[in-house]
């Protein structure tokens, strides 16, 4: 039976320090005044500047030892 008690006893402070972890989360995220909407578009750029740039057609250079856009005749 103490091993219940102990266990109850360690659920409780679990989740009471989830509760309190959470609320502090929600403090500091909510202090500069950005909502969802600004965190999302932040993403959004993040997002568009990781796309790589097409280059198109491609050749090797022997002399690097890399491939380098076709130059244009």
């Amino acid at each position: 039976m103490p091993q219940l008690i102990a266990l109850a006893l360690a659920g409780a402070g679990l989740y009471a320090g989830y509760r309190w972890l959470a609320r502090g989360m929600a403090k500091t995220s909510g202090a500069d005044g950005q909502t969802g909407e600004a965190t999302a578009r932040s993403a959004a750029d993040a997002t568009r500047s990781a796309t790589p740039k097409d280059l198109g057609a491609l050749d090797w250079d022997e002399a690097a030892g890399v491939y380098r856009p076709r130059k244009l005749n």
